[in-house]
């Protein structure tokens, strides 16, 4: 709600509001904040009638209400373009190789078992762990939290260090389960001593998962020297797709399962990113929605990390795209939150394959440099407001 329509004299006073910078007209103090949040948050289809034409959406003539909560003006041609420019990602990733599979009699096997399984692997952990930072971000109400600014990958990767000592014989839906079970752990305990922390700022928040992420990397790192794993652990820390192959992808399609519930928790995602009074004062079961929501993120990234290792900043980089774009309404972004995350990560994928051909630069590596730059830019642009 940091954007919301103020005037000097507060949001209530009546005297003429201001968004973007443009005037608006005066409006009445009638109407209440319950009246206002719920009907911001209903999901309705477009703007209500009475709408201001500076970005400042009006309830029946009365209080504004926040525009990045007001659903943003339709225009579904865009989002098929968007839609049309990822299939021409995915067709790249599919023509892009060493292997030449037109002139060689086991092309067209070589295809399906490498190819298409890794394309897929892109879509489903590009569009998971997108949708992963965006939750992540409505339920701690801080742009600068995803997966890995939380220290949940880094739980994920010390459940699968531990399922490999104590359990070396375990398959890859067992470690599944064990990686995306410390990942909902570690998730859980950085939203509980949030709760604890006083000082709550936008920069405190990361920075409190980062170091939480940073000693359980270390314990991870300590526990793989004592046993001489370090070079497995490297393959966790170190995301790329090019292991993957026809079954070793396809406990990826759990993450679709964990995209779609976000679809259907949606509205309630949004309402609980209001906080906890405006959320229960609608009749939103708050700590229901934060551990489902929670357990959502842990199993993407728990899935995620087995499958094709850390994809870092992912979760951070294209939800807050979207969002400085379209605003906060969980529902209306989440296509363009999907499609962002796949195209980011299939581009980062082709640019690793490409620039050293036949050798291969991790797609962590490019992701993570993406991911850095976008981060520090929206701490400026932060620091400047």
């Amino acid at each position: 709600m940091s954007r919301s329509a103020m005037t000097p004299e507060g949001p209530d006073s009546g005297a003429p509001v201001r968004e973007n910078g443009r005037p608006a007209r005066r409006v009445r103090r009638t109407a209440t904040a319950g009246t206002a949040t719920a009907a911001a948050t209903a999901g309705t289809a477009s703007a209500p009638a009475g709408a201001e034409a500076g970005g400042t959406a009006v309830i029946g003539g009365t209080r504004p209400v926040a525009p990045e909560l007001a659903p943003p003006r339709r225009r579904p041609w865009l989002l098929v373009v968007a839609a049309v420019v990822v299939l021409g990602l995915l067709a790249a990733s599919l023509a892009i190789g060493v292997y030449d599979i037109t002139g060689n009699d086991f092309g067209s096997e070589m295809f399906w078992i490498t190819r298409v399984p890794r394309t897929l692997a892109l879509v489903l952990a590009g569009a998971a762990m997108a949708t992963s930072g965006l939750v992540m971000q409505m339920l701690t109400q801080n742009r600068f939290v995803d997966a890995t600014t939380s220290g949940t990958t880094e739980w994920a990767a010390l459940g699968l260090l531990l399922s490999a000592l104590l359990l070396p014989g375990l398959g890859l839906v067992g470690k599944m389960v064990i990686g995306s079970c410390f990942a909902f752990v570690g998730a859980m305990l950085f939203m509980l001593i949030l709760r604890r922390i006083v000082i709550r700022t936008t920069l405190v928040v990361p920075l409190i998962g980062i170091m939480l992420g940073a000693i359980v990397s270390s314990l991870t790192t300590f526990l793989a020297a004592q046993f001489n794993l370090l070079q497995m652990l490297g393959t966790w820390f170190m995301g790329s797709f090019t292991a993957v192959v026809r079954g070793r992808y396809e406990v990826l399609w759990v993450v679709a399962v964990v995209t779609i519930l976000v679809f259907l928790m949606a509205d309630r995602i949004t309402v609980a990113g209001l906080g906890k009074d405006v959320a229960t004062s609608v009749g939103v079961r708050y700590e229901a929605i934060l551990i489902g929501g929670t357990a959502l993120v842990a199993v993407a990234a728990g899935v995620t990390t087995v499958v094709v290792g850390f994809l870092p900043l992912l979760g951070l980089v294209v939800p807050n795209i979207v969002s400085m774009i379209r605003g906060d309404n969980v529902r209306s972004n989440l296509p363009w939150v999907c499609l962002g995350g796949i195209a980011l990560v299939v581009v980062c994928d082709i640019i690793g394959r490409l620039i050293i051909m036949p050798f291969e630069i991790p797609v962590s590596m490019v992701l993570g440099l993406v991911g850095a730059v976008v981060f520090v830019t929206l701490l400026l642009r932060q620091r400047e407001r």
